[in-house]
């Protein structure tokens, strides 16, 4: 496990252990207003009028008040949970130090399979069976590919092949892109106010300002896609040509002064 898959796990592991808490509390608040909720005789009206009605109102709304608060507290463990569960699911990310060689994978990958796809094709046209089991294909798989589709169509379709293809366009242009970063050189520049850096090691643009800046700087950033990182102490995005671009974009705004 490299640091950024490290860095993963702590992440899911503190969105876990986020939910647990939310889901305890919540659980405790809900059983606690249970016994609560037991004093009241089942079906037992307000009396109106009575001299119990003030506090008998209060109470009945604390138990309400803490129903409530079990069940956002539920809703607060679930979302936790979901988060946790996409950590490390939204792809390769171009901050991990690996991400050339898992992207290298995945493109031999797709070239495996869009040649068994067309020599796929080209056998069940023959009708060859024995050349399908030959390149892996169990019976019952050859059996289905067999099997013609809503279309009449046997085996795999044309739009399987082009978005395999277009998947492979995809990688192959993330690789050309993750090697040229490879060879970047940091960057650090002062501006009107600011230091501007690129940083290899972060894999980060980066703005820098003495103190926080006004609200149209701020929202200049947004706008260009910076986002304030309380760890870093900077407005980040990540180095790439759109951050390099969005970087420039910013930095003649500040020099005019907006």
């Amino acid at each position: 496990m490299n640091h950024y898959e490290a860095k993963q796990e702590a992440r899911r592991a503190r969105f876990e252990e986020l939910a647990s808490q939310a889901q305890t509390q919540s659980t405790m608040i809900f059983t606690r207003t249970q016994k609560l909720a037991s004093v009241i005789p089942f079906g037992q009206p307000i009396l109106i009028d009575h001299h119990s009605e003030g506090r008998d109102r209060n109470f009945r709304a604390k138990i309400h008040r803490s129903m409530d608060k079990a069940h956002e507290l539920s809703k607060t463990a679930a979302h936790y949970e979901s988060r946790a569960a996409s950590v490390g699911r939204g792809g390769i990310s171009s901050d991990d130090p690996d991400a050339l060689a898992k992207l290298r994978g995945q493109l031999d990958g797709l070239e495996a399979m869009q040649e068994k796809m067309k020599k796929t094709n080209s056998l069940l046209k023959k009708d060859d069976v024995a050349g399908l089991a030959a390149i892996g294909w169990t019976p019952e798989q050859i059996e289905k590919l067999k099997t013609p589709d809503y279309s009449r169509r046997v085996g795999f379709p044309s739009y399987a092949l082009t978005n395999n293809n277009a998947n492979m366009r995809r990688i192959k242009d993330r690789i050309q892109e993750l090697g040229k970063a490879a060879t970047r050189a940091d960057k650090e520049e002062q501006g009107e106010g600011y230091t501007y850096r690129e940083d290899t090691a972060e894999n980060r643009v980066m703005f820098e300002f003495d103190g926080k800046p006004a609200e149209e700087v701020r929202n200049v950033l947004k706008r260009n896609g910076f986002k304030w990182s309380p760890n870093r102490g900077a407005w980040v995005r990540q180095l790439n040509n759109a951050g390099i671009y969005a970087g420039e974009l910013v930095r003649k705004m500040l020099d005019k002064n907006i």
